[in-house]
């Protein structure tokens, strides 16, 4: 069995997206309401829109999916992961030699923290970050964009 690349991951849709219902565990893990289930190319195609200086969260990607699809909110997980796909489907392309890809190190995690499991970890996002003049700071083991709040792309 071949191994599929991080772009062929990036485009395949499967069954997605889709809105599904919140019930039982799900509802109580999440929240009640509608709950939008992005693709990868939904997620990659928001994360495409965070120009240089300015950055993101998996929370903002997940209003923008609620918002695209009208639901009450975005899933976490897919959303979590789609992005990881998309980070190494960038360094894939970029490795192929094209340019413009999604700039996947804007994008940080919940309380503006660096992504540790993106291309390159902490040390390489920290890098590219800094260069568009944003400050890192550490707290205990993770590192954060000091001040990211003043700095989200609206969506």
């Amino acid at each position: 069995m071949t191994k599929l690349s991080w772009q062929d991951k990036l485009n395949n849709s499967k069954d997605l997206p889709k809105i599904v219902v919140a019930k039982g565990n799900l509802a109580k893990h999440w929240g009640e309401g509608k709950m939008a289930i992005p693709c990868p190319l939904d997620v990659d195609e928001i994360m495409k829109k965070v120009p240089k200086g300015k950055v993101i969260t998996v929370s903002e990607i997940r209003k923008a999916v609620a918002k695209k699809y009208k639901a009450d909110y975005g899933c976490p997980l897919t959303s979590g992961i789609f992005t990881w796909i998309s980070a190494n489907a960038a360094e894939e392309t970029k490795s192929q030699g094209k340019k413009n890809t999604t700039p996947y190190f804007r994008t940080l995690k919940s309380g503006g923290e660096i992504n540790p499991k993106y291309p390159g970890g902490i040390e390489a996002q920290k890098k590219l970050l800094e260069k568009e003049g944003h400050k890192i700071i550490q707290k205990g083991k993770k590192y954060f964009v000091l001040d990211y709040e003043k700095k989200l792309v609206k969506i």
